[in-house]
């Protein structure tokens, strides 16, 4: 896709987003931001979309600079300042910040969960370089960035708590730039449909992420030419990338909803509206990770929510579902200042 076509899909796109119902227009947390990676995005689309400032702040998640909370200034001074210790220690603190501890720790743990009975065989998944990821690791031959170990974590849940369970068809809303895809891409699951749901340009971003990475455009639903009308998921092809508000187009069943930390960015009155439509959609289970107490609210000019989610929030939203199992810990992520990433799954109740 080139920079011109780009340029006609986010204006279109951007238009029709102006039309929508409050519940499908960005929150405050999202609201510039868009526009901003919009502007880059029509420039230079996926080229190094993840080594881009904005985007490493919004939907690319590192264990390094920003996401450890330090900026190239500060790693600059620490390391001046360690100038006098032994390599050893440098190496430590060089190995802190770079966040590679932390994330070969979330790689021990998938490999050890992952052995004979992964009957996703989601073991062999190594990542793309598209994008020229700022931060990308390498284990056992394989690549990985915090996305994608985070999905595999959650994948590994709920493989734990229910083995037998082979999701098909799966919708994700906020997506980032397509992980999820990417991994069920590498799995045994052949006859795979994914349901990509995201504000513009997120969705196209990851549309052209996923393209790329695979080379097989047969795949995907183009929605530029079905803008408008009713899509049965049971003749939707294996990759779908589509604006929100087309949640209310979709007709049939699915069999996994997830949402990875993107439910926690939005208003309440848009995540109910959003998890009324899936509860339609009936998916056996939910997938869940968001921050046990809500993001941070936007205060002196600081970006933030206006209202905040917390974990109880999406329980009693999801009315039709019971929670079978929550972990921080293990799957999850505790911060140093003791905030809480909880990765919760849900199943749905039968009367």
């Amino acid at each position: 896709m080139n920079k011109h076509v780009r340029k006609k899909y986010i204006d279109h796109y951007q238009k029709e987003l102006l039309k929508q119902t409050p519940e499908y227009k960005p929150g405050p947390f999202w609201q510039k931001a868009l526009f901003d990676i919009a502007e880059e995005y029509v420039l230079s689309g996926v080229k190094n979309f993840r080594s881009i400032k904005k985007n490493l702040e919004f939907f690319v998640p590192t264990y390094g600079i920003p996401g450890n909370g330090f900026n190239d200034e500060n790693v600059k001074i620490l390391l001046e300042a360690s100038r006098s210790f032994s390599k050893r220690q440098i190496m430590i603190i060089e190995d802190a910040i770079s966040g590679y501890q932390l994330a070969f720790n979330d790689y021990r743990l998938f490999k050890a969960l992952h052995g004979r009975s992964d009957n996703l065989q989601i073991i062999d998944f190594s990542e793309s370089n598209i994008g020229k990821p700022k931060e990308r690791f390498e284990f056992d031959g394989k690549a990985f960035s915090r996305s994608s170990l985070n999905y595999l974590l959650g994948l590994s849940f709920l493989k734990k708590l229910d083995p037998k369970f082979i999701p098909k068809t799966i919708l994700e809303i906020g997506g980032g730039f397509g992980t999820l895809g990417e991994i069920l891409s590498h799995s045994n699951v052949r006859d795979f449909k994914y349901i990509s749901l995201d504000l513009p340009p997120m969705f196209l971003i990851a549309k052209e992420y996923i393209e790329k990475s695979f080379y097989k455009r047969n795949d995907f639903f183009n929605d530029f030419n079905n803008q408008t009308g009713s899509l049965l998921i049971s003749n939707l092809p294996k990759y779908n990338f589509l604006p929100n508000w087309r949640i209310a187009d979709l007709i049939g069943k699915i069999d996994l909803f997830v949402n990875f930390i993107s439910f926690q960015e939005m208003e309440p009155y848009i995540v109910k509206n959003y998890i009324k439509k899936i509860q339609g959609l009936s998916p056996e289970y939910v997938l869940l990770r968001n921050i046990r107490e809500g993001k941070q609210l936007s205060r002196d000019g600081k970006i933030g929510v206006q209202t905040q989610i917390k974990s109880d929030d999406y329980l009693s939203y999801f009315s039709k579902y019971s929670l079978v199992e929550k972990s921080v810990t293990v799957f999850g992520y505790k911060t140093f200042d003791n905030f809480h990433s909880e990765v919760m799954v849900l199943k749905r109740k039968y009367e």
